[in-house]
């Protein structure tokens, strides 16, 4: 019977060892596809023409592939999502944590992870039918602009925002809160002077997740972001991201403009190791 259990516990160990495995080969895989194929047009193009030229025009002899307004694009778009998701989602991790009574828990924790299931051509739908007009009535503008991209981004966020932030808040030791509160603070200040700077590592990594989900998303910023190729010079004027660009051309896209897509990509890639390595850093020095 020993010996049975000890070898059943001997396969286990290499099944989850092959399960890590195939993990890190699968990342392996996409870094060569990627580097393989894009570093050798970065180098056909220059890569700083490639990274800082404001012209993207594929059909034009010799062709120009400068992605410098998809960069500010991603970046303005993903900058948006974060100043109108991160608050929201945090503040209402603290109350599902610590204000939320329990009935009304068990309906508004099921309807944020459903959140997370609705597929992101939904959300597009959505914010081309109510938040496109609803930004033209009230700013101005064509409604296909930065703007909507971050306000529809800012919403697709707050499930994985509101998730890890509060599953960190509730791994702070009780004590921790009911100590504040026999040293004389309030509800409010032992929660935001004590639990939740205790709880800032965990909150960090959801703003550093939902980071990552709103600089990959394509779909849904396609379809309210307006997709002109410039820099952008206003919050109400439309943009293009990496991701759009590439899903908007590749379909048609050969030889030195294929590869430009795919060395697009690999810049996307840098930016999610960059976010990735800074946390990281952060994270350690928070933990000091």
């Amino acid at each position: 019977m020993h010996m049975k259990a000890q070898m059943k516990e001997i396969i286990m160990k290499y099944v989850f060892l092959a399960a890590a495995m195939t993990t890190i080969i699968a990342v392996l895989l996409i870094c060569i596809f990627l580097f393989a194929n894009g570093v050798p047009a970065m180098k056909e193009i220059g890569l700083m023409d490639f990274l800082t030229s404001k012209q993207w025009s594929p059909a034009d002899v010799p062709p120009s592939f400068g992605i410098l307004p998809m960069i500010v694009g991603s970046i303005s778009v993903t900058m948006g999502a974060i100043l109108f998701g991160v608050p929201i989602g945090v503040l209402t991790a603290i109350f599902l944590a610590y204000y939320c009574p329990r009935g009304l828990y068990r309906y508004i924790k099921p309807a944020v992870e459903l959140l997370a299931g609705i597929p992101s051509v939904i959300y597009g739908f959505f914010g081309l039918v109510v938040l496109v007009p609803l930004v033209r009535d009230l700013f101005g503008g064509n409604g296909n602009s930065i703007l909507t991209a971050s306000f529809l981004l800012g919403i697709m966020i707050l499930p994985t925002v509101i998730g890890v932030s509060e599953s960190a808040l509730r791994a702070v030791p009780r004590q921790y809160y009911e100590g504040s509160v026999a040293l004389g603070a309030t509800h409010e200040r032992a929660i935001f002077n004590t639990v939740l700077p205790a709880a800032k590592s965990g909150v960090a990594a959801a703003v550093v997740l939902g980071v990552g989900r709103a600089i990959g998303e394509t779909m849904a910023v396609i379809m309210v972001a307006g997709n002109q190729v410039r820099m952008p010079v206003s919050i109400l004027k439309g943009v293009r991201t990496m991701t759009a660009n590439i899903v908007l051309e590749m379909g048609y896209a050969a030889e030195l403009h294929r590869g430009a897509l795919i060395a697009t990509g690999v810049v996307l890639f840098l930016f999610i190791l960059i976010i990735n390595l800074a946390f990281s850093i952060l994270k350690r020095k928070i933990n000091v």
